[in-house]
């Protein structure tokens, strides 16, 4: 626990560190990461090092994923208050929207997992990202439930988000992301094999 609680420290204090909007993706991939170490049974001796390393090395990139991400909820966010002010007349794009913003929280949740196991260009992460997290029904529920939990927790224990937020959700997303990745791996065994 103490372990969890420090992890997210470390993710509040380097988003600010990099200012939030530069600082939230790098630090958001090496909470991801250490997150994955864990589960993977490998051990971290020194968290704040790798954590470090990590925001190090992923900066750039994962920034340009962020401000991507970034643009893409913009669009939607703007978007839906377009269709709002205009009423009656774009009703019917509502469920479009609705599926397009089911889309990106799908694509973002699967996001940090997909882009810390494989190598890939920029848009197949996307892509990779929406098609695990489309095709696990499953693991998908178990993650929309822990951000739910996570979210009534949060409501009637505030003094638990500096400690237990994003390294919980991390945990959680990592966990549930590595299930679905490796049912997909049996199964194009059995494919192949």
């Amino acid at each position: 626990m103490l372990k969890v609680a420090y992890l997210n420290l470390l993710w509040i204090g380097f988003t600010l560190l990099g200012l939030g909007v530069l600082g939230l993706f790098p630090s958001t991939g090496a909470m991801f990461s250490i997150a994955q170490k864990w589960l993977g049974k490998e051990p971290v001796e020194k968290i704040f090092s790798a954590f470090w390393n990590i925001y190090k090395e992923e900066f750039v990139t994962l920034n340009k994923f962020g401000l991507f991400f970034i643009a893409i909820g913009y669009i939607l966010i703007y978007d839906l208050l377009f269709i709002q002010m205009n009423g009656g007349n774009l009703i019917w794009l509502f469920p479009v929207i609705g599926f397009l913003g089911i889309s990106y929280i799908l694509t973002l949740l699967y996001f940090f997992p997909i882009y810390l196991q494989y190598e890939m260009k920029f848009f197949q992460y996307i892509k990779q990202a929406f098609l695990i997290g489309a095709g696990s029904i499953l693991e998908t529920i178990l993650i929309f439930t822990v951000c739910m939990a996570l979210m009534i927790t949060v409501w009637f224990l505030p003094g638990i988000i500096p400690f237990f937020t994003g390294s919980v959700l991390a945990v959680a997303v990592t966990w549930s992301s590595n299930r679905a990745i490796s049912k997909i791996n049996s199964r194009k065994k059995v494919l192949t094999g």
